[in-house]
């Protein structure tokens, strides 16, 4: 059985996001330059645009969406972490690490959340460095910055 890729684009207040679905789930979210062509047919990726829609509207609190999560254990279990932490609300990396049993692997979440392909979806934005600092975002530091106060206006 062939695994069936998809994706869609949806121009934010940030930039230009790509959307990749594998198999009726989200997959991946990219920051990229310029629009692609969009090949979906997806209900998955028409929620997701629906509801990422929903979120940069401060319409959407959480996301209800299929994802496909590939990585470590350790990843995953950072990730689900992620998901816990309430909209508009930050935690150190720390505090991550202490919530999933390992109080000294602040590095290893940071790498985690480095590799968090499902960004926005899975809020590795809300993770802060322990003195409050905006450190680590993939998408760059303003982004991870607007995120935020984005969240706290709508909160």
């Amino acid at each position: 059985m062939n695994a069936k890729n998809e994706c869609a684009y949806y121009k934010s207040p940030i930039g230009n996001l790509e959307i990749k679905a594998l198999d009726e789930k989200v997959s991946e979210i990219n920051f990229v330059e310029a629009m692609g062509e969009e090949n979906f047919q997806s209900d998955v990726l028409k929620a997701a645009l629906i509801q990422i829609d929903e979120y940069f509207r401060g319409k959407r609190k959480q996301f209800h969406l299929r994802l496909f999560i590939d990585g470590t254990e350790f990843q995953k279990k950072v990730w689900n972490e992620l998901t816990r932490i309430s909209y508009g609300e930050v935690v150190s990396y720390g505090e991550v690490a202490k919530a999933i049993g390992n109080k000294n692997a602040s590095r290893a979440v940071g790498g985690a959340n480095n590799k968090n392909k499902i960004p926005i979806i899975i809020p590795c934005h809300r993770v802060i460095g322990s003195d409050g600092r905006l450190i680590g975002y993939d998408g760059g530091i303003w982004r991870k910055k607007w995120l935020l106060e984005h969240e706290r206006k709508f909160k």
